[in-house]
């Protein structure tokens, strides 16, 4: 022991005198880009939510109902009344939600509206006092690929997190893993990683372009394939959620299943959306239009085969779909319909549809 402490001695009578913390050398001004993202960033982010869900179960043995955690997301303000929007997959099953601000103020929320088909959902809550901005608003319809975006979320519960990234490519199809496919989606390299969903993608400009929605991912983590439900959809689809608590989708009164398309499609070697039934009184009957014929001998026939809209071709159900919702209720669209081999010109006014 004396002669550790004899060492130990030995080596601090030999140290330097008077060892400081090296000067820091000025870094100067930062980047432009970099004062961008975070003038973005903060101008953003107390307009981003977090969200956490609840669902309730039921003990098998005392038959006693609990409320245990479920999941978490994220989440925008829209207006000044209150209404966030989210993705429907981030509040689906759960019975209740709880949604955070910036500054950690809690609020219990109530669900105003959702259509699983896009994949939103609304929530309402009610702040009396400093409430946050509704994100800028942008457009969808005239992104390019390779513009910048910006991605704030909470991934794996890790809140307010800001990614960034190019638009990767447009228009791209996902199909649902239990619901329909989505449409018209935004693909990015924007890192989006499980809680991210619901949240904004904006431009560069800090305005609203989509809503992160899914990514694709062997591990489940981010690798570099994330999309977003394009803002011109979630500007149609959530003034209706708030209105009427439901999407109304526009159609012209026919009835049409994915599942029996591809069959028929195969049998009777043709590409395009076969009619199978048309509603009574619907703009399709208006127009002459038919269905799927059974023969008294068992054989199929087809009646009218939709392949295009507005000249735009379409050979599945969710094109069909995704056409449409590009259009209103009681706009005037042009149909080319195949009809015993000849291709027929239609034109029809879109009448209010079911749920979506």
């Amino acid at each position: 022991m004396l002669l550790i402490g004899a060492l130990c001695a030995q080596l601090v009578s030999a140290a330097p005198v008077g060892v400081k913390p090296r000067a820091v050398t000025p870094r100067g001004e930062l980047a432009v880009d970099e004062r961008a993202t975070i003038d973005l960033f903060e101008r953003s982010r107390a307009s981003v939510v977090f969200i956490s869900t609840r669902e309730q179960v039921q003990d098998f043995w005392s038959r006693n109902v609990f409320s245990v955690p479920k999941g978490t997301g994220s989440g925008f303000v829209w207006d000044d009344l209150g209404h966030v929007v989210t993705n429907y997959h981030v509040i689906e099953g759960a019975s209740e939600a709880v949604v955070k601000l910036a500054d950690g103020r809690d609020y219990k929320a109530s669900l105003v509206g959702a259509s699983p088909g896009h994949d939103i959902a609304v929530l309402r809550i009610s702040v009396a006092q400093k409430r946050p901005q509704p994100v800028p608003i942008g457009t969808s319809g005239d992104l390019k690929v390779g513009q910048k975006v910006f991605a704030i979320g909470n991934p794996f519960g890790l809140d307010w997190t800001l990614t960034n990234g190019i638009v990767s490519a447009l228009n791209r199809s996902l199909s649902g893993d239990n619901g329909p496919a989505i449409d018209n989606l935004i693909q990015t390299d924007a890192a989006i990683n499980p809680g991210n969903s619901g949240g904004p993608l904006l431009d560069s400009a800090g305005r609203l372009i989509g809503i992160n929605t899914a990514i694709y991912s062997p591990s489940g983590a981010s690798a570099g394939i994330g999309f977003a439900v394009p803002v011109d959809t979630v500007n149609k689809v959530v003034p209706q959620l708030i209105r009427y608590g439901k999407y109304l989708r526009p159609t012209i009164g026919i009835h049409v299943d994915e599942a029996w398309n591809q069959r028929l499609s195969a049998m009777l070697n043709i590409r395009g959306v076969v009619v199978l039934r048309v509603a009574p009184g619907g703009a399709a009957e208006r127009a002459g239009m038919k269905g799927v014929i059974l023969n008294r001998n068992g054989t199929v026939a087809a009646g009218d085969i939709i392949v295009a809209v507005e000249g735009r071709p379409v050979d599945t159900v969710n094109k069909w779909n995704a056409r449409l919702d590009d259009y209103e209720i009681g706009d005037r669209v042009k149909l080319s319909v195949v009809r015993q081999g000849k291709v027929v010109e239609l034109s029809l006014i879109l009448q209010s549809g079911d749920q979506r």
